[in-house]
């Protein structure tokens, strides 16, 4: 869908107030909920009743009112007609795959994911009976190759983690619709830039941890989709959120709540940052990848996929060739240059700075690493909007040449 706003249909969801007039929804902390009348209950289990239908709760783990709340505004943002929070961003990837997938089924997803991810789909699936084929996610070819009889499942990152490789989600949809299987797509790198379920994606994932939380003082996750899987997730009887019950604490959710609203004047100020920086970086000859240079190889596919004004995200990458460089570059941009911290996550107001082989995507052996193009000294710089960027182009360009990575 062309045009898409995800702050204005924010704007259009239903505002909700505290119970006694606050403008903040209040938190609503029980862990189970009383019910008027004896036979108002066993309709709640029997899935009459529920809170859209007739305001019903019953425990924290199924449904609660504050996280519900959230569940709404992450709804409206996606454009998805439901939502559900989860306790973290793995528990919303495994719970829906699982909800998708049984003994005996298989998984197509690209190489280019988050290692726990893959760990995930490589070791503990296949101990379940659910097999997964991993490709390229540039090659679309490669997906409809890989699918089979028993294929349930396409999974993407929207912009990849840690090689910010772009899937073509308009494309990978019409491969789900002709061979009736579900595309899934992990949004967490591009919340607001990237609108999954308006280019045909059927869910989409989040780790709230990231930029929806914007702080690094939680953990969370979410599930964004048709009402009727998110039905079938919080199902009482085979519903995997329900049962495997990750359940999200309304405290942390918020939180989260009270952040939404500015996510998109972060999501603009992480991508203007992490342009020029980039944009600075390959001015000098670093060896730099950021998807919103033109020298990235998707940057025209990125660009036909993006929301006008959120920029191309707030991540880039510095390939160091080596684990040895990539540890000295780290080391002077905490240590000397003060440009942000060495540690793993993103969507924090500091930049964070990961050697991503030996960190986030240790999980992945190193021949699978090196067949996603991801080497040794791969750095991931998930870039903040603090201190002056003047100072902090100074800052990084003082650290690349003390590496020697700049060849102009």
């Amino acid at each position: 869908m062309k045009n898409y706003n995800p702050e204005q249909t924010l704007c259009e969801v239903r505002r909700e107030f505290g119970e006694h007039g606050g403008v903040t929804p209040s938190i609503s902390r029980s862990s189970t909920f009383t019910v008027m009348e004896p036979g108002i209950m066993p309709e709640i289990f029997d899935g009459i009743r529920g809170p859209d239908k007739g305001g019903c709760f019953l425990y924290s783990r199924h449904f609660n009112p504050t996280v519900d709340i959230l569940s709404r505004y992450l709804s409206a943002m996606e454009g998805s007609e439901a939502a559900v929070c989860t306790a973290s961003g793995m528990s919303a990837i495994s719970c829906t795959l699982l909800q998708l997938c049984n003994h005996g089924d298989h998984i197509v997803s690209s190489n280019t994911i988050y290692g726990g991810t893959h760990a995930l789909l490589e070791e503990l699936f296949p101990q379940m009976g659910i097999t997964t084929t991993f490709v390229d996610p540039t090659d679309t070819a490669a997906f409809e190759a890989s699918i089979t009889a028993k294929t349930r499942v396409i999974y993407t990152e929207a912009v990849g983690n840690p090689t910010l490789k772009v899937a073509d989600i308009p494309a990978l949809s019409k491969l789900a619709n002709k061979h009736s299987i579900k595309l899934v797509v992990d949004n967490t790198f591009t919340p607001m830039v990237i609108s999954p379920i308006q280019l045909g994606a059927d869910i989409v994932v989040h780790s709230m941890t990231k930029f929806i939380n914007g702080a690094s003082d939680l953990i969370a996750g979410a599930i964004c989709a048709e009402k009727d899987f998110i039905y079938k997730l919080m199902d009482l009887h085979t519903g995997r959120v329900m049962l495997l019950g990750p359940t999200l604490d309304p405290r942390v959710a918020f939180d989260i709540i009270q952040r939404i609203p500015h996510l998109a004047i972060r999501m603009r100020e992480h991508s203007l940052r992490a342009m020029a920086i980039a944009g600075h970086l390959e001015k000098i000859g670093a060896p730099v990848t950021y998807p919103g240079l033109t020298s990235h190889p998707q940057h025209k596919l990125l660009k036909s996929l993006i929301n006008k004004s959120y920029g191309y995200g707030g991540i880039l990458i510095i390939d160091c060739k080596t684990k040895s460089k990539a540890e000295e570059l780290m080391s002077i941009l905490q240590n000397k240059e003060r440009f942000g911290y060495i540690a793993v996550s993103l969507g924090y107001y500091d930049t964070l700075i990961s050697c991503s082989g030996s960190s986030t995507s240790s999980e992945i052996p190193p021949e699978d690493q090196l067949k996603m193009g991801l080497s040794p000294g791969l750095l991931r710089l998930a870039i903040g909007f603090t201190g002056s960027l003047a100072a902090r182009l100074e800052q990084i360009e003082r650290a690349v040449k003390a590496v020697g990575l700049n060849p102009n």
